[in-house]
């Protein structure tokens, strides 16, 4: 013998009325006798909970309601900004900042200061012009801006910082010969 199911009644489910047997809900509002038949939210902490309402009663209502009410304009806004990332963390992809390791072949994004260091390379060798390019410099170079700027590269592109890249093993091994060759250039 085979059950028949009882059809799904989709009025039923969007007013949650669930129990056709039970009494009708009233107004919530005093001194009104009319169904209760659209629900609102009791509090901010509290959205999950209804409290019902006729029709008229429930436009007062939200009218009145405010979500935001009691809170600073500080509280406001990171719950703004909370609600559009569904309250979850958020962090640059790579633990790269905005706009860092896009490839420039056409030099779009190069700033003037930089079309200016590629006049101060004029006279030097290919191979230094591009240990230059390579370590994000420009002449005229110091012994002390040539280290510190080759520790903070091992410190960005180190194969352990980068959970064992292989492409950051490629631009190390390029680094370290820009940074030989650059430091000869200076001399002791």
């Amino acid at each position: 013998m085979t059950r028949r199911r009882k059809p799904i009644d989709l009025d039923e489910l969007l007013t949650e009325g669930g129990d056709s047997g039970a009494a009708p809900r009233v107004c919530a509002q005093d001194n009104c006798e009319l169904p209760g038949e659209f629900r609102a939210p009791k509090s901010r902490d509290n959205v999950r909970e209804y409290i019902w309402f006729c029709l008229d009663h429930v436009r007062a209502y939200n009218s009145s309601w405010n979500y935001y009410a009691g809170m600073s304009e500080d509280e406001i806004e990171n719950d703004r900004h909370g609600t559009t990332f569904w309250h979850r963390p958020t962090w640059p992809l790579n633990g790269k900042r905005p706009g860092e390791g896009i490839r420039d072949d056409f030099g779009f994004f190069e700033s003037d200061a930089e079309t200016a260091a590629g006049a101060k390379t004029a006279g030097m060798d290919s191979e230094t012009v591009d240990a230059l390019a390579i370590m994000k410099l420009s002449p005229p170079l110091t012994a002390d801006a040539i280290k510190r700027r080759y520790k903070e590269l091992v410190k960005q592109h180190h194969p352990d910082a980068n959970g064992g890249d292989k492409l950051a093993e490629e631009r190390l091994k390029a680094i370290n010969q820009a940074y030989a060759m650059l430091m000869q250039s200076v001399g002791p």
